[in-house]
């Protein structure tokens, strides 16, 4: 589960994240309807001020979208920054309304039988605004206990506050990035779908160039690993914010996926799962995470897309 790009983190002293927690929690209290309003203003105040996230997502935006005309990139991006902006002050009542709120905010959808049992599952849950947001729906409304992955803040108090608020649902299981994967296989073999977010560019580790809106693009396979490795399917999990909340869409489980010995062929699943997930981001394009450097890493000589970022 990932946190926010640098620069648009509080600023680090204790003090003013301890007040921006206060804040965060205050936001609870609110009708959504305003916090969304004040998400809306912060949004439009980030596309101005954040200027270099701002043409790393006009440059994705660009490249996965070159049909696009310059005003309707300059729109794309913007209305992007303001669910950003709407989905990060959300995380307040997510982490601390009382459960009949969230569970009214958040609707859980579609093939709800898939994530019934103990059966070894990979929940792949893409980088939308709403991926808080979805794992806080399957921990609220479902019984069953889920593992996670979490990555340590760097601030104490909102490094507490962050991961209470991510595991205040259901008892699940958060594993530290630094603990590796045994972990995880150990959780999903015992019965616990494990929600990934495998659709970053980290480099080249673990990592290969797959097809992704027609651009080579450095993409983790732990997706087809970690499935191959816990014995579990593969069950998408979309989250997408609507004018009440969330609607948080589970997928039925995908038929072939990974790839089956003697053939397993974890670049050939990784390529599957970037085509699973345009046709996700197609469905609501301004909600995916344009702010990462979804190309960073290009194959071998190839010129750098954000050079001068």
């Amino acid at each position: 589960m990932s946190s926010l790009p640098p620069e648009l983190e509080l600023p680090r002293g204790n003090l003013a994240n301890r007040l921006g927690v206060a804040f965060m929690r205050l936001l609870a209290r609110l009708p959504l309807r305003w916090v969304r309003a004040l998400g809306w203003c912060l949004g439009q105040v980030l596309h101005v001020l954040a200027a270099r996230r701002r043409r790393i997502a006009r440059i994705n935006w660009a490249l996965c979208f070159p049909q696009s005309s310059e005003t309707e990139q300059r729109q794309a991006v913007r209305q992007h920054f303001v669910y950003f902006a709407q989905a990060w002050l959300d995380r307040g009542w997510l982490w601390e309304a009382p459960l009949a709120t969230v569970q009214r905010r958040l609707k859980l959808t579609g093939d709800l039988k898939a994530l019934e049992g103990n059966e070894p599952t990979v929940i792949f849950a893409p980088h939308f605004v709403g991926m808080d947001a979805g794992w806080i729906a399957l921990t609220a409304h479902l019984e069953r206990r889920f593992c996670g992955l979490y990555a340590e803040q760097l601030n104490a108090d909102v490094d507490r506050w962050m991961a209470q608020g991510r595991q205040r649902f259901g008892n699940p299981h958060v594993v530290g990035k630094r603990q590796g994967i045994k972990p995880l296989v150990a959780a999903m073999r015992q019965g616990l779908p494990l929600y990934l977010l495998p659709d970053m560019d980290h480099g080249m580790r673990d990592a290969a160039f797959v097809p992704f809106f027609g651009v080579q693009t450095a993409t983790l396979m732990s997706l087809s690993r970690l499935a191959r490795l816990g014995r579990a399917r593969v069950v998408p999990v979309v989250s997408r914010l609507t004018r009440d909340g969330y609607e948080v869409t589970v997928m039925s489980p995908w038929a072939d996926y990974p790839t089956d010995y003697p053939t397993d062929d974890p670049e050939a699943d990784t390529a599957e799962m970037n085509r699973y997930l345009e046709g996700f981001i197609r469905r609501a394009p301004e909600q995916y995470y344009w702010v990462h450097k979804r190309f960073k890493t290009r194959p071998g000589s190839e010129p750098s897309f954000f050079a001068d970022l």
